[in-house]
């Protein structure tokens, strides 16, 4: 079986690595070749594939395997994810979206490329999701939202109707944003926290935003 599958190059190591192998390996399209790491990182854990090389060896791994996804995860901001993506274009990389079987997308939503949506994650009717974006678990996107590219919506966060998320946004872990706001980009929201009210800076916003 594993012929079938196509080939796929894994850009960066890592705790969000590794969710993302276990959503790759139950999605079943492709066959992991191994991870690509930062120039001179120290290989500290292991995710059960290969590390088959360094960022300074990609132009030759792209050759051999366009297919890649980037598993760095969002460190503070998207500006790394940013950063490779912007050089994994200029080398000729071709990016999927990665679906979890045990996720729902709707047929009338838009993925981008280069996402991941993990599992028990909800994209409901017309929402769009912008390039490299993680979807993480537990995440629902609901009807006519907007994600744009670069942002992770982490683990159990809510984001209810005809809401717009900026790019490079940080949804945290259980946060709530009412129908109808707008996230401006780059901003950042903690876990558990309640937006009410559009948030027009790229801040930290923590607790009940009204």
């Amino acid at each position: 079986m594993s012929e079938t599958k196509l080939p796929l190059l894994l850009i960066g190591g890592g705790g969000h690595c590794r969710s993302c192998i276990d959503v790759i390996e139950t999605e079943g399209r492709f066959r992991i070749v191994g991870i690509v790491e930062a120039n001179g990182a120290a290989i500290t854990d292991s995710t059960g594939y290969p590390v088959v090389g360094y960022d300074a060896d990609l132009p030759q791994l792209l050759e051999q395997t366009p297919h890649c996804l980037i598993t760095v995860g969002h460190v503070k901001s998207a500006g790394i994810r940013r950063r490779l993506q912007q050089r994994l274009d200029g080398l000729g990389a071709i990016f999927p979206a990665i679906v979890s079987p045990y996720a729902y997308v709707s047929p009338t939503a838009q993925i981008g490329a280069g996402c991941i949506v993990m599992h028990h994650a909800l994209v409901n009717a017309y929402a769009r999701i912008g390039e490299h974006c993680i979807i993480n678990s537990k995440v629902l996107v609901e009807h006519d939202s907007r994600i744009e590219q670069h942002v992770h919506l982490a683990t159990g966060s809510i984001i209810n109707g005809n809401v717009e998320v900026g790019a490079g946004c940080l949804i945290g872990s259980g946060a709530v944003v009412k129908q109808g706001c707008r996230i401006a980009a780059g901003a950042i929201v903690g876990a558990g926290a309640l937006i009410l009210n559009s948030l027009s800076q790229a801040e930290t916003y923590t607790g009940v935003c009204k």
